[in-house]
């Protein structure tokens, strides 16, 4: 049987949920490390689909993370005179997708 590591710790059930209070780069690196460990063959089979499915959640969440400081880039738009007009907070996801037209917009 091998030891632990702090690798193994990060796979737990406990540590999946806090995937989403990773920075972007703290996520890469974990997946980076994931990655490594699967490649020399670190892994039992079950610790194998464990760390494939942490590593799903940490791509996942770079996905995210990425979507959203795109997302915040292309706030930094011109206006209809070619000026800059700045920045604009996000606007939570699930409020852009089911937005519609201010009255005002009609």
């Amino acid at each position: 049987m091998k030891k632990g590591s702090a690798e193994d710790d990060a796979m737990g059930p406990s540590k999946v949920h806090s995937v989403n209070s990773l920075s972007y780069e703290q996520a890469v690196q974990e997946l980076e490390a994931i990655v490594r460990r699967l490649e020399g063959d670190a892994f039992t089979l079950e610790e194998s689909v464990k760390a494939f499915e942490r590593g799903e959640a940490l791509r996942s969440h770079c996905e995210a993370l990425l979507n959203a400081a795109e997302a915040r880039i292309e706030k930094i738009k011109l206006s209809s005179k070619g000026e800059v007009l700045g920045t604009a907070p996000l606007d939570p996801p699930n409020e852009t997708q089911t937005r519609t037209k201010e009255p005002s917009e009609t």
